[in-house]
């Protein structure tokens, strides 16, 4: 190997793609924000790659992607075998190449993070896929063999999506069911477009389908069609319906007109923004449908620190709002959202005001919002899950002035009615219990619930999580499916 090779990643610097220009974020522009490599770029980040002999990359990636193999292949120009490769451990690499927080995941974990800037990971992955399906590479499903065997898939976000491709791949036929217009689950209904182009999501779908994989639309479980019938029509169920339950902390003030829950928000939004008229069509997990106030020279103050208030704080902007301010009550090391999305909402003019924590929604008089009531906080012991909480500090209450109170505190799953009928176990959180294999002691194959034909993983089994992570449950769970119905 020549000293170039050796050394590329001292010679060639980290490198993301294009971005769509500032002035042009914050003027309405709801475009992917990062461009696409061509193949010398692609071909030069690949090579920086030094091919460690324990690739702490592919560890702490979700589905353990095999990194360094298919960046080699990127180098070598077989974009083909790179894509093949992609998809024999993430059967949506090219969602996960544009939504996952590779800084925390795959190149927070790179050799080269501390001190030369980690591989481009992510924008190579998006680049291998997109290159190779524009061209006509399609998964070889040649050598399948049809069983006979059909299973229903609940849900078509990334859990019952990456369920339904590893069906097909075992020769199992996957019809998923769904109660929205369109596929994708929140990657189409509540990640912006500036993240995800819905086109990608679209191209999936014909993926999927040239694979056998049947999609059944604007049908919910429950309502349109009975857990029986499934139950009696197909030889398994796999359950992907997400954590759609709104958590709204209590605060006194938040059914003020102008108080928006972060989730119908974005999914109204990114309906509007993709040319869908979405009045009176459902909103999962909520009731109303709403209507969208005018952003246009407001004040928009947005209330949690995960990356839906950071989706949120970026949609605000490109809808025009005249200041946007994101609260939230620890410090920024101790934020749950994306370092890269906190940096792009810092530089698109989001204002971050930490070691806040809301108190109460202060009403104008006239059952509008006037501003939310905040005490700054310090941080105190950790609480079970190791986080330190956030303790208050007398004498500190300040209101901060908006016209616009976004919630973005989280969802939960809840386990619904028809499912429980079905002897299905849920926990006290409303999460789907599922076997963990032989070392759990329960006698159920991994992701099967207590019911032996019912299968779940994703949101509804861990709570709101990545896609990532929900691609990897999904297609694990198939995997148990597969085992089940084919041994």
């Amino acid at each position: 190997m020549s000293r170039k090779q050796v050394f590329q990643f001292v010679e060639l610097p980290r490198q993301m793609p294009q971005r769509i220009p500032l002035e042009l974020r914050t003027n309405g522009d709801w475009g992917e924000m990062y461009g696409k490599f061509a193949l010398p770029e692609a071909q030069h980040q690949a090579g920086r790659c030094l091919d460690c002999g324990n690739p702490y990359c592919s560890w702490k990636c979700p589905v353990h992607n095999a990194i360094p193999q298919w960046l080699q292949l990127v180098q070598e120009n077989r974009i083909d075998e790179a894509a093949a490769l992609c998809h024999t451990t993430n059967p949506l690499p090219e969602m996960c190449g544009r939504v996952c927080p590779q800084d925390r995941l795959c190149e927070g974990s790179c050799t080269l993070e501390d001190g030369f800037g980690a591989v481009t990971i992510g924008a190579v992955e998006k680049y291998i896929v997109d290159a190779a399906l524009e061209k006509g590479w399609r998964p070889d499903l040649s050598a399948v063999v049809a069983t006979g065997k059909r299973v229903a898939v609940i849900g078509a976000g990334p859990a019952g999506l990456a369920c339904a491709d590893v069906l097909a791949r075992n020769g199992i036929h996957a019809v998923v069911f769904d109660r929205y217009e369109q596929i994708g689950g929140l990657m189409q209904f509540g990640i912006p477009s500036f993240k995800l182009e819905k086109s990608v999501i679209a191209r999936r779908r014909q993926v999927l389908e040239g694979m056998g994989v049947e999609f059944r639309l604007g049908v919910e479980i429950g309502k349109d069609l009975g857990i029986e019938e499934l139950l009696a029509d197909y030889d398994a169920v796999f359950l992907g319906t997400g954590a759609y339950r709104y958590t709204d902390g209590g605060l006194p003030g938040q059914d003020l007109k102008n108080v928006l829950p972060a989730l119908p928000f974005l999914v109204q939004n990114g309906r509007i923004v993709g040319g869908n008229d979405p009045w009176g069509r459902p909103i999962a997990g909520w009731e109303d449908t709403m209507q969208l106030p005018d952003m246009s020279g407001k004040r928009v103050v947005v209330l949690g620190g995960g990356d839906t208030g950071m989706d949120c704080v970026r949609s605000a902007i490109r809808l025009g709002a005249a200041k946007v301010t994101c609260a939230y009550r620890r410090d920024e090391a101790n934020m749950p959202g994306s370092a890269r999305e906190v940096a792009n909402a810092r530089e698109e003019g989001v204002r971050f005001l930490f070691n806040r924590q809301p108190l109460l929604i202060e009403s104008d008089g006239d059952d509008r919002v006037a501003g939310v009531r905040v005490v700054e906080t310090k941080l105190g012991e950790p609480d079970e899950r190791g986080r330190r909480n956030a303790v208050p500090i007398e004498g500190s209450e300040s209101l901060l002035e908006a016209d616009i109170v976004i919630i973005a505190f989280g969802f939960s799953a809840t386990v619904p009615e028809w499912l429980a009928a079905q002897g299905v176990e849920g926990s006290p959180n409303g999460r789907i219990v599922v076997g963990g294999g032989i070392a759990d002691g329960s006698g159920r194959l991994p992701f099967q619930t207590t019911n032996p034909k019912l299968f779940a993983g994703g949101d509804a089994v861990r709570g709101a999580d990545l896609v990532v992570t929900a691609v990897a449950e999904g297609r694990d769970a198939a995997g148990s499916i597969a085992s089940m119905l084919l041994s």
